[in-house]
């Protein structure tokens, strides 16, 4: 299993925590790495694609400890990501400098309606050019609750003058369609598995999506008393050659 960023911040705020953090299924014995109860391990299962891009995700506070959290699927996926815990006034300074950093074109995931400044937004027409630019793009993911998300997009100044990469209505229209629900607030991985799609990374949305569902299988497994399907299909399906 390859051992990635979220799992160095995840160490790191285990280190700086005063006090433990009471998640939901607290008492689940679950792997460390992949979050889900010991006996569902997913971590030999974990992807192994490869990409044009990179992915940065800003944790809210306490986010990096929720096992529901799907911000890591992505860094399961996407090999070259990085992970940082969000401060309002004491940014990362290694963050700060991959921002500016010439090899990367940072691009902001948040949705168009809550971008004042209009002129930041890449159209639809344009994201083709982002995979012929040779600056690596650099996908800057915000991994909170809604509320938070919003939240680290005002009070973060080093992300106001970054271009904001939204995903189409169409898009979004289309994934929800693909789902079994109606929910039409996605998971954080499952909005990345959209945003790579529409920069033309097929493979690695296509599993990223899978892999989510495998994920959310075993994760509802851990939580529940009886485990109603042990073979795990949506973990089959994602196995399958003809699937990833």
């Amino acid at each position: 299993m390859r051992i990635h960023a979220y799992h160095h911040l995840y160490e790191q705020r285990l280190l700086s925590s005063t006090r433990a953090y009471q998640a939901r299924g607290s008492k689940v014995k679950r792997c460390s790495f992949c979050q889900v109860e010991h006996t569902l391990c997913l971590c030999p299962y974990q992807p192994n694609v490869d990409t044009d891009v990179a992915v940065l995700l800003l944790f809210s506070s306490n986010e990096v400890f929720k096992p529901s959290n799907t911000g890591r699927l992505i860094l399961d996926t996407v090999k070259e990501g990085y992970a940082y815990q969000w401060s309002r006034t004491e940014p990362n300074q290694e963050m700060l400098d991959l921002l500016i950093n010439p090899l990367y074109q940072p691009l902001v995931v948040f949705p168009q309606d809550y971008v004042e400044s209009k002129y930041r937004i890449i159209r639809d027409e344009n994201i083709g050019q982002l995979s012929d630019n040779k600056r690596k793009p650099l996908l800057i993911f915000l991994d909170g609750s809604w509320r938070e998300a919003r939240r680290m997009f005002r009070k973060s100044p080093y992300l106001d003058n970054l271009p904001v990469l939204s995903i189409s209505p169409q898009s979004l229209s289309q994934y929800v369609m693909r789902r079994s629900d109606n929910d039409q607030h996605l998971a954080t991985a499952e909005v990345a598995s959209v945003v790579l799609e529409q920069l033309g990374e097929h493979s690695a949305a296509r599993t990223l999506a899978v892999w989510f569902d495998a994920f959310k299988e075993s994760y509802l497994m851990s939580k529940s008393q009886t485990k109603s399907d042990i073979q795990r299909p949506k973990l089959q399906y994602y196995l399958s050659d003809e699937n990833v």
